[in-house]
């Protein structure tokens, strides 16, 4: 584990409270908390079909809970039977056109869940540690060639994005009035924000994303849809912002006034590029790729969006591991191996070790 900037037997014992575990991010996580020895437990939603949540058989390694961050009893319940020492927030609804088709939700899922979790560890106490993961999309978008650095504008055209900043306000403001540093000697509570920008990776299920949406077109040997050839975004490992939430968790226990506040953990800037191009990336590992095909959505996405993640690097050490080209044959990997009916619980932690290694 040389060059990694998160500590490994920081993690060896402590109860973790994952919201959303059952997720593709969620499951990451839990699989990456697994392997550092810590005791997790997890709230979410019942697991989609497919999951790699089912697939990978998570629910044997870990505190399974379902139920809904929309309902505060069931938090506060969750929270209490758990007693995390650390809570790391993932639980959302993370789909940009599903915010436009259900906006209702979507905010309902995203903001009050957030605040559900937080007054949960406000009533319940014992947390030391709350990581609340947002997105790149909170910033108020301008279309620039510049990366986006924390201290931005928020924004949010679309329910999604905009619902993701109010959860940025929203945590700000309860560190602020019931977290407050000067008063952390008696609540003993550091909250932060994390922004991560495009995750890619194995396992990955959801629909309307790019990745999922193009193995599956080309596995049937049929052209890929794509809405927004032209956009560019920041293209990471899932496991890139997960040893990034990991890493900010332990520095807000150690140092809290120092990781308090937003965090980008954005990819090297030669792995921002279009979804054209990631594509066609893609396509060099794919014997004969069916190819692409454009047809607008019609909904609006931002066309341009970089993360400056200079912070992270110079205050928490924390820096990409992977490049584009190791995220995209890692990605690739993960699915043929589970389509050549290979156990993905040992695809992933194989996966997890490589990356844990990587210099």
């Amino acid at each position: 584990m040389a060059g990694l900037a998160m500590n490994p037997a920081f993690w060896v014992g402590k109860r973790v409270l994952v919201t959303g575990h059952t997720g593709f991010k969620g499951t990451w996580l839990l699989w990456l908390l697994h392997r550092l020895g810590a005791k997790v437990a997890g709230l979410a939603l019942p697991a989609t079909s497919p999951s790699m949540f089912e697939l990978t058989g998570a629910r044997s390694v870990l505190d399974h809970h379902e139920g809904d961050i929309r309902d505060l009893s069931t938090v506060r319940r969750v929270m209490g039977d758990v007693r995390p020492e650390i809570v790391l927030h993932l639980a959302a609804q993370a789909l940009v056109r599903e915010s436009y088709h259900d906006p209702v939700s979507t905010y309902g899922s995203n903001v009050m869940g957030t605040l559900h979790v937080l007054e949960a560890i406000r009533s319940v106490g014992g947390v030391s540690a709350c990581v609340v993961v947002t997105t790149d999309k909170i910033y108020a978008n301008r279309e620039w060639q510049w990366p986006y650095r924390e201290n931005e504008a928020l924004g949010g055209h679309d329910p999604y994005s905009a619902s993701k900043a109010c959860c940025e306000l929203l945590a700000e403001s309860y560190a602020a009035s019931f977290f407050a540093p000067e008063r952390y000697a008696e609540h003993g509570v550091a909250i932060a924000t994390a922004r991560a920008g495009n995750v890619l990776g194995g396992g990955d299920f959801a629909t309307n994303r790019l990745i999922p949406d193009v193995l599956a077109a080309w596995s049937k040997g049929i052209s890929v849809t794509l809405r927004y050839p032209a956009a560019v975004r920041p293209w990471q490992h899932v496991l890139e912002p997960l040893s990034g939430y990991l890493l900010l968790a332990e520095r807000l226990t150690a140092t809290a006034e120092r990781a308090r506040g937003a965090w980008n953990f954005g990819p090297a800037e030669d792995a921002t590029c279009t979804v054209e191009r990631l594509v066609q990336l893609l396509a060099r590992d794919w014997p004969q790729a069916p190819g692409v095909r454009v047809d607008p959505a019609g909904l609006h996405e931002a066309g341009l969006l970089k993360l400056d993640s200079s912070r992270a690097r110079e205050y928490l050490g924390w820096r990409p591991r992977w490049s584009l080209e190791t995220c995209l044959s890692q990605t690739l990997a993960w699915h043929r191996a589970w389509h050549a009916g290979l156990d993905p619980r040992h695809t992933t932690q194989a996966q997890i070790d490589s990356y844990l290694g990587a210099s």
